[in-house]
């Protein structure tokens, strides 16, 4: 996995530093000095995301002990902040909001069937919010025959098979096979631990036997796709493109679309920023302005990324601090 990274975060470097390059570094940077109080605008709704985004996992937490909505949002933004600024692939996220919520004290089995259940309806809310935006993308005169277009609605397609192809896989039983392969793979490599996830299976088709869970994750996460919107829109006066609403909503549909593509490469680096080229192309804004448009996003990533972080490492460096001092005063 570490070398598959690296090979990935190179390619992704070489890419974003070629289409940089080839279009006016100079002017790139200019347009980023020049945001002003458009980035704090950006900064607040990546915030009032997160929140949504937690209010989203809430539902799907089946244990007295769930943190509240400001104990879920620190989590979600540690998620994000692993995500956005460690050179790793995407998964790292979930399997550090999986250990944050294991520490808070709920049970393992339930952590861990809450965050895939999460994954399933937030991917399915994806995929709501993308076809949304290949309808008003349809609308464009010019748009219907472009290839950018084609491959979305491609792209789009095969999304929403892979997705129900995953919660199909979710509700029929795939957590039974991991059940019964986990305690062997434990065992190899020495995480005992692993192992004690009985009834792993039970608790994730319970939670979708509850159809009114589902449809409260999915509303809030649909919810934090619709900020992103006014996120953009944010972002695109930033850098000084001239766009509305329905822009702002084609490109952020699709844009997330080709992250959620580039899964394997950390950050989706270099493939984002020209999937928003031809995106934006779409709607006449220039390339040097759709480079800027990500650069802003990645500069928020760094803004609320480096203290998520460093709150995951402080806290992670507190707990083990804290184990000695419970064993000297004999706590189990």
């Amino acid at each position: 996995m570490i070398l598959s990274s690296a090979v990935g975060l190179l390619v992704g470097l070489v890419l974003a530093g070629v289409l940089i390059a080839m279009n006016d570094p100079a002017r790139i940077l200019h347009l980023l000095l020049e945001t002003g109080w458009w980035m704090v605008l950006v900064v607040a709704l990546n915030v009032a995301q997160i929140f949504a985004s937690a209010a989203g996992w809430g539902p799907l937490i089946d244990d007295p002990r769930r943190p509240g909505i400001l104990g879920l949002a620190r989590m979600r933004w540690i998620r994000v902040a692993t995500n956005a600024i460690l050179p790793v692939v995407q998964a790292l996220g979930e399997l550090v909001r999986a250990q944050l919520l294991f520490r808070a004290g709920v049970a393992k089995v339930r952590v861990i069937a809450s965050v895939a259940t999460d994954l399933g309806t937030e991917m399915a809310s994806q995929i709501v919010f993308s076809l949304l935006g290949l309808a008003v993308l349809m609308t464009i005169p010019h748009a219907a025959g472009n290839s950018t277009t084609l491959w979305a609605v491609v792209g789009t397609l095969l999304g929403a098979g892979l997705t129900g192809a995953f919660m199909a896989a979710h509700r029929w039983g795939l957590f039974r096979f991991i059940e019964r392969m986990l305690p062997s793979l434990a065992a190899r490599i020495g995480w005992t631990s692993l192992g004690e996830l009985s009834g792993l299976n039970d608790a994730v088709v319970g939670l979708y036997r509850e159809p009114g869970r589902l449809w409260r994750s999915g509303g809030w996460h649909m919810l934090s796709w619709l900020i992103g919107v006014l996120e953009t829109w944010a972002a695109l006066h930033a850098v000084g493109a001239e766009a509305g609403i329905a822009e702002a909503l084609v490109i952020e549909s699709l844009g997330q679309a080709v992250r959620s593509a580039g899964f394997f490469i950390p950050g989706a680096l270099g493939l984002q920023e020209g999937g928003y080229v031809l995106i934006c192309a779409l709607f006449g804004i220039p390339p040097d302005k759709a480079i800027a448009l990500v650069l802003v996003r990645r500069l928020r990533d760094v803004i609320l990324g480096v203290p998520g972080v460093i709150a995951w490492r402080w806290g992670a460096a507190a707990d083990r601090a804290n184990i000695p001092a419970t064993e000297a005063r004999g706590h189990p």
